[in-house]
């Protein structure tokens, strides 16, 4: 492969890529309904002037026709008066009319058949344009929501979603810490409450006891109405008494032995 060859391939293939980023589908639509719509209306001109051309030849040849049977009648009217010389000029004149009405008529049968395609083509070509049209409603329609969904996936894409939502997991986190660090200062006290009433129900407890003891050592208490009394002296009876038993028991015991 040559340079130039070479050359030529690489920019057109810049060229293209050039138009293709250029192409604007609203736009394009819009460019090839309006060439459709400018090809309409030269259609129709076309259409039309092809009818004009056609009512002109249809027109020559009826013309040509009527001269045909006029010449006709005027060879027929010079027999009858015994001029056949003036019936042959008729005669030629009407196989002159003769020849150009067969023309016409060859041309006109043309200009029928082409007119007839135009008008074939024309209703072809408006109906094109009238689906086009609704094409590109279509078509524009999507594109509007193609662009809309792009943009809101560009806001999505560019939404810093897990940043967010990982200060909110650090939020709540912090007033979960601050909920527990409450209930625990919550419990701390209520257990130092308790230890307090359960301290003071234990040093009543010993209080009492203490007070108990203190009142069990206490000697009885003595009536203030009562009169002291002296001691008594032992009798001398029991003096006497006590030797006597301390020798019987000893006696048992030595009897007991035996």
């Amino acid at each position: 492969m040559g340079l130039f060859d070479r050359l030529k391939r690489v920019v057109s293939a810049n060229l293209n890529d050039l138009v293709n980023k250029a192409e604007d589908p609203e736009k394009m639509l819009e460019q090839a309904v309006l060439e459709m719509q400018e090809d309409l209306v030269q259609l129709r001109q076309g259409v039309a002037q092809a009818i004009a051309a056609q009512k002109r030849t249809e027109k020559q040849y009826n013309d040509a026709q009527n001269e045909i049977n006029k010449w006709q009648r005027n060879a027929q009217l010079a027999l009858q008066k015994g001029d056949e010389n003036l019936a042959r000029q008729a005669l030629e004149r009407k196989k002159s009319y003769t020849d150009t009405g067969a023309a016409l008529k060859t041309s006109l049968d043309q200009q029928n058949t082409q007119v007839e395609t135009l008008k074939r083509s024309l209703i072809q070509l408006e109906s094109k344009i009238a689906e086009a049209k609704t094409k590109k409603e279509m078509l524009k329609a999507r594109i509007t929501t193609a662009k809309a969904q792009e943009q809101l996936q560009g806001m999505v894409s560019g939404m810093n979603t897990s940043s967010a939502m990982s200060a909110f997991e650090r939020m709540e986190e912090k007033v979960l810490m601050q909920e527990a660090r409450a209930q625990s200062a919550g419990e701390l006290a209520g257990a130092d409450l308790e230890t307090q009433f359960a301290r003071l129900e234990g040093s009543s407890d010993v209080d009492d006891e203490l007070a108990a003891l203190k009142a069990s050592m206490l000697p009885p208490a003595t009536p203030q109405n009562q009169a002291q009394l002296p001691p008594q002296q032992p009798t001398t009876t029991a003096k006497s008494a006590e030797p006597t038993d301390s020798d019987l028991e000893r006696l048992k015991r030595e009897l007991d032995q035996l």
